[in-house]
């Protein structure tokens, strides 16, 4: 079965950055689509970030659209989420999951799920 390993969170002030990173072993990362989730109220369901498994389409939630970046190394396994611009309501715990179709931010369609990591923005 995938297994998902988030890494990268911690605490940073306002307008800083932070990269997390989603490692994947037991299966070939290419097989699957993969979508950032931080749990958040009114956004239950909606992911913050996704990317298809060649890395050609990426989906942003409006609130993290022109500052996170999403992208993924296949070779490496390995898919990771550029946080910048960082503000206070992006703080909570960030986690990974994967699926087989194409691309979603709809996070009831992803099967595989990282423990998470911890990102505290606050000064």
């Amino acid at each position: 079965q995938l297994q998902l390993v988030e890494s990268g969170g911690g605490l940073v002030q306002p307008g800083g950055s932070l990269r997390l990173s989603c490692a994947a072993s037991g299966a070939t990362l290419s097989y699957y689509t993969i979508l950032w989730f931080r749990p958040a109220p009114g956004k239950e369901r909606e992911g913050v970030s996704c990317i298809n498994r060649r890395g050609g389409r990426r989906k942003y939630a409006d609130s993290v659209k022109g500052r996170f970046t999403i992208s993924r190394d296949n070779a490496k396994n390995t898919v990771f989420l550029q946080m910048n611009s960082l503000e206070p309501e992006d703080t909570g715990v960030y986690y990974c999951a994967a699926g087989s179709f194409d691309d979603s931010l709809s996070a009831t369609m992803y099967d595989y799920w990282g423990q998470g990591t911890q990102v505290t923005v606050s000064s």
